[in-house]
C-alpha cells in the first residue's frame, strides 16, 4: 500500500499529482498538484470551494479540502508524468457526510464492524460517438443485432486495446472486451474487488476512457440512453460479501445451502437477506442507481433495434436469467441490473450496501424467485413492484424510504434530494421540440 506520496514520485517519475473527488451528480473535481507540494497536500489537502461543484454548499461555506488517499494512487498510463488520487473531502477537520466517498467509506465501516466485507465488479458500457455526440462513431457499424459483432469492435481495436493494455499494465486483470448490443457501444470487464477499491477503479475507468476516446477523435460517453432507439448503456454491479477484505477473504458469507428458492441457486441465509433488502429498496434506490431524467428513456424503454432492452422495469429477481432486476448466475454472489451509466461510482456501491444491510438486519426475504421471460410474460407478475417511470417518481420514491435514507445518512440524503429537485425543477423548465410538434395545432 503506497502511504508516501512524495516517495511514490520519486520512484515513479511523477511531476503532477491530480487531486479528485466525486460530487454529488457524479461530476469529477480535481486539482493538479505539482510534486513539490505533495507532502503538504497529503497531510492538510487540496483546497475546493463547494459551492462551485455539485454539492449542497453557498459560497459562505469555509474550504472544502480533498484529502488524498494514497492507497488509491493510479499513475496515467497515457500520460506517467501525472499521478491521479481519490480524495475524501473533509471541512474544518470532519469528514463533508453528504460527499459521496465518506458516504461509501462509513457504510464499508459499518459492515465490517459485522465481519462483513462487500466486494464488487461492475459493468461499465459505454458508447464511442462522433466528437460534437450527434452519432455512433463508426458509420459502418449498422447490424440489427450488433452484439460481439467482430467486424466492429476491430474498428474501435485501436481504442479498445489502448485501454485494455493499460487495465492489465494496472493490475486489474480485465478479462474480456466486446462490442455490446446497441450499435457503437462497447464494455470492457475486470476483476472484482472491494467495494471501494472498485469505486475508485470505476472512476478512474471513466475518466481514462473519455481521455483515450478524445485522444482517438471520438468521444465516450456513460450517458443511459444516447441513442433512441438502441440498447442503452447499463452499469450491471457483481455483488458478493466475504469473512475479510482483500486477499486475505477466505469465505463467501453469500455462499450456503439455503433453504427454498434462494437456496436452490446457491445463496445462503445472509445472502438471502442481503437479496432481500435489495428487492425492498429497489423502488427508492433507483434514485441514486438511476439518477438523471435520461435514466428512465432506458429502464421503462420500448423494445429496441436489436429487439431487446437488457434493462428492467419491475422489481423481480431470477436464477440465471437476465430480463429481470437482479439474477444469480452462479453460488454465492449476484447481479444487479438496474444501475445505468449515469450512476455514481461512490453511491452505486454504498446503496447497495445500505440497503443490503438493511436486509441483514430486518431479515428481510425476497420475496418468490420468477423464472419467466419477463419481456414476453412479464405481465403475468402481480406482486412485484415496478420501477419508477421517471426521476421524479425516484426521488420521491427515495424520500418516502425512511430506512434507506438513514442508512445513507441524513446529510447526504437531505443535500442529495435537494440538489435533485433543482436537477428536475430545471428540466421541467426546459420546452422540447416534442412539445411543439405535438402541442402548437391543439
Amino acid at each position: 500500500m503506497t502511504t508516501d506520496l512524495a516517495a511514490f514520485a520519486q520512484e515513479n517519475g511523477v511531476k503532477y499529482f491530480m487531486i479528485s473527488f466525486t460530487d454529488l451528480f457524479g461530476g469529477q473535481r480535481a486539482k493538479l498538484v505539482p510534486t513539490q507540494a505533495i507532502v503538504d497536500m497529503q497531510e492538510e489537502g487540496a483546497g475546493f470551494a463547494g459551492f462551485a461543484t455539485w454539492l449542497d454548499m453557498t459560497p459562505a461555506h469555509p474550504d472544502m479540502l480533498a484529502i488524498p488517499d494514497p492507497s488509491s494512487v493510479i499513475q496515467l498510463p497515457w500520460k506517467p508524468e501525472v499521478a491521479w488520487v481519490a480524495a475524501n473531502c473533509v471541512m474544518e477537520g470532519e469528514d463533508v457526510a453528504q460527499a459521496p466517498r465518506n458516504v461509501l467509506r462509513r457504510l464499508i465501516e459499518e459492515s465490517a464492524a459485522l465481519g462483513l466485507h462487500v466486494k464488487t465488479g461492475i459493468e461499465a458500457e459505454f458508447f464511442l460517438l462522433t466528437p460534437d455526440g450527434a452519432q455512433i462513431s463508426d458509420p459502418f457499424d449498422t447490424a440489427e443485432k450488433p452484439c460481439y459483432d467482430q467486424q466492429a469492435v476491430m474498428r474501435r481495436y485501436d481504442v479498445v486495446r489502448e485501454l485494455c493494455d493499460y487495465m492489465l499494465e494496472l493490475g486489474w486483470g480485465p478479462y474480456q472486451n466486446d462490442h455490446e448490443d446497441a450499435n457503437g457501444q462497447f464494455e470492457m470487464n475486470w476483476e472484482f474487488d472491494d467495494a471501494l477499491k472498485t469505486a475508485d477503479k470505476h472512476s478512474f475507468f471513466k475518466f481514462m476512457t473519455k481521455s483515450v476516446a478524445e485522444k482517438h477523435g471520438f468521444r465516450a460517453t456513460f450517458m443511459p440512453k444516447p441513442i433512441e432507439g438502441l440498447t442503452g448503456n447499463g452499469c450491471h454491479a457483481h455483488v458478493s460479501v466475504w469473512d475479510a477484505p482483500g486477499n486475505t477473504a477466505k469465505t463467501n458469507v453469500f455462499a450456503g445451502d439455503g433453504d427454498g428458492p434462494t437456496g436452490e441457486v446457491g445463496l445462503g441465509q445472509q445472502g438471502k437477506y442481503f437479496l432481500g433488502g435489495i428487492m425492498r429498496h429497489a423502488t427508492g434506490m433507483a434514485a441514486i442507481t438511476n439518477p438523471t431524467v435520461n435514466s428512465y428513456k432506458r429502464i421503462n424503454a420500448p423494445s429496441t433495434v436489436s429487439g431487446a432492452t437488457w434493462a428492467p422495469n419491475t422489481v423481480t429477481w431470477t436464477g440465471n436469467n437476465r430480463t429481470h432486476m437482479v439474477r444469480v448466475p452462479g453460488p454465492g454472489r449476484f447481479e444487479l441490473r438496474l444501475a445505468d451509466g449515469a450512476a455514481n461510482p461512490y453511491l452505486l456501491q454504498a446503496v447497495i450496501i445500505a440497503a443490503g444491510l438493511s436486509g441483514i438486519g430486518n431479515k428481510s426475504d425476497p420475496g418468490p424467485r420468477h423464472d419467466i421471460d419477463m419481456y414476453a410474460e412479464g405481465h403475468t407478475v402481480k406482486d412485484a413492484s415496478k420501477l419508477p417511470l421517471n426521476m421524479l417518481d425516484a426521488l420521491r420514491a427515495f424520500d418516502a424510504d425512511t430506512e434507506l435514507k438513514a442508512k445513507m445518512g441524513d446529510a447526504f440524503s437531505a443535500a442529495f434530494l435537494k440538489m435533485k429537485h433543482q436537477e428536475w425543477n430545471s428540466f421541467m423548465a426546459s420546452f422540447s421540440q416534442w412539445e411543439k410538434d405535438h402541442t402548437l395545432d391543439v
